[in-house]
């Protein structure tokens, strides 16, 4: 139906009243996708904890209140589709008497369509009506397709760029279910970080990770040409885009860390009561560290990390985050080193910060020679750059398939 039957202009407002008879929360979200039914900048889609669009076209006004202002959307969004996914145990079919309505700009109701539980069985996610261009102008359709895979599968279906799911295998000792969401474990202890989880278990859900359990370290260069990365805060950035996914990695949620200079120094573990403002205070604050001289020697920590990781014994999978600046130049032995490690339940993601001279970081992708690829390398100039969505999907990239490879030749539990 074209809108111009029920509003004049572009301004209207959606209102979505969702009963469901679960003590489960519902998200109710707006996806703005592209000419191919995607989306392509993960910033339009809406929801309470980014409540905004960059234009300020879409706004959440409230839960499940939505104010659209048409005319001002970009070109590239050629669809608005307005979502509902449960959190928790529960289906679709649990839901009581509910509507969608649209709006006027004075308010008044000029469409409504309503629904219940009647329509679904287990589906946990539903996408519920399109905004849409067509000829020139905006439509509206219902639509009610639901999902039984609830956030992964309206991921995919947005996404188009994840596979088709293939069998599951069993689930493993250290691949069991996490039944409590990322986002509720936050919730409590740290607030905060509630935004960076919701993003973070979007990427967890694209990469298939869902159910992983690993454990985390976190490894920096302190090296006299990071000062700067170290006095802007965005140290302590990366510090707390990664506590998301060690407490949904890891059950004791915690971070191993290092730091290194011209030698390593093994920092206080990381976790929710400890995180905010890390870098500063930890062993009396970044300026402090015992690491020596402020030159970089990688191989030093890596083997200082090897070393701990081999020492306990444990065959879980090891997620290691390696901040560098650049200037490496211990490119044999790290060379050795990583091809000796993946052998080790160590997966190693390296993140050039801010500098150049990566050396042998940037290669360490293709080379030859391991039981396994255990390295991943990419290099941001700012961490300001990249939006946190896909700085948590570049963090997950290669870990799946590693993780894979690993299982297969028995390298982890």
């Amino acid at each position: 139906m074209p809108l111009s039957n029920l509003i004049q202009g572009h301004a209207l407002s959606v209102s979505v009243q969702l009963q469901i008879g679960t003590p489960n929360s519902v998200d109710v979200s707006c996806f703005g996708l592209d000419s191919r039914g995607h989306l392509s900048d993960d910033r339009y889609m809406t929801f309470y904890n980014q409540p905004t669009s960059p234009c300020s076209s879409v706004r959440q006004t409230a839960p499940g209140e939505f104010a659209l202002q048409l005319g001002t959307l970009p070109s590239s969004i050629d669809r608005l589709v307005f979502t509902a996914a449960i959190d928790g145990p529960g289906s679709m079919r649990e839901i009581q008497a509910s509507s969608f309505s649209i709006k006027d700009s004075a308010g008044q109701v000029v469409a409504t369509c309503s629904f219940s539980g009647s329509t679904f069985a287990g589906e946990k996610a539903i996408m519920l009506a399109d905004i849409y261009r067509k000829d020139g102008q905006w439509r509206l359709a219902s639509n009610l397709q639901g999902f039984n895979d609830g956030l992964a599968a309206l991921v995919k279906h947005f996404g188009g760029e994840v596979s088709d799911p293939v069998p599951a295998p069993a689930p493993e000792p250290s691949m069991v279910q996490a039944t409590i969401s990322l986002e509720k474990k936050i919730e409590a202890a740290a607030p905060q970080l509630i935004s960076l989880a919701k993003k973070a278990t979007i990427s967890l859900e694209k990469a298939k990770l869902t159910n992983v359990k690993a454990r985390v370290a976190l490894v920096l260069d302190a090296s006299g040409s990071m000062n700067g990365q170290y006095s802007k805060g965005r140290v302590q950035e990366v510090v707390n885009r990664l506590v998301p996914l060690a407490v949904h990695f890891d059950d004791d949620a915690s971070i191993d860390c290092w730091a290194f200079g011209a030698k390593p120094q093994r920092l206080s573990n990381i976790t929710l009561s400890n995180f905010h403002d890390f870098i500063n205070t930890d062993h009396y604050g970044w300026r402090d560290w015992e690491v020596g001289a402020r030159v970089n020697d990688e191989p030093k920590v890596m083997e200082a990390v090897i070393d701990f990781y081999t020492r306990s014994g444990d065959r879980s999978p090891v997620y290691v985050l390696f901040i560098s600046d650049g200037g490496v130049h211990e490119n044999r032995k790290i060379t050795k080193l990583m091809t000796d490690a993946a052998k080790l339940p160590l997966h190693w993601n390296f993140v050039g910060l801010g500098g150049r001279g990566y050396g042998i970081l940037e290669k360490l992708d293709d080379m030859g020679g391991r039981v396994v690829d255990n390295c991943s390398f990419f290099a941001l100039d700012d961490l300001h750059e990249i939006t946190e969505e896909k700085l948590y999907d570049k963090l997950m990239e290669e870990f799946p398939s590693w993780l894979k490879e690993a299982k297969s030749k028995g390298i982890i539990s």
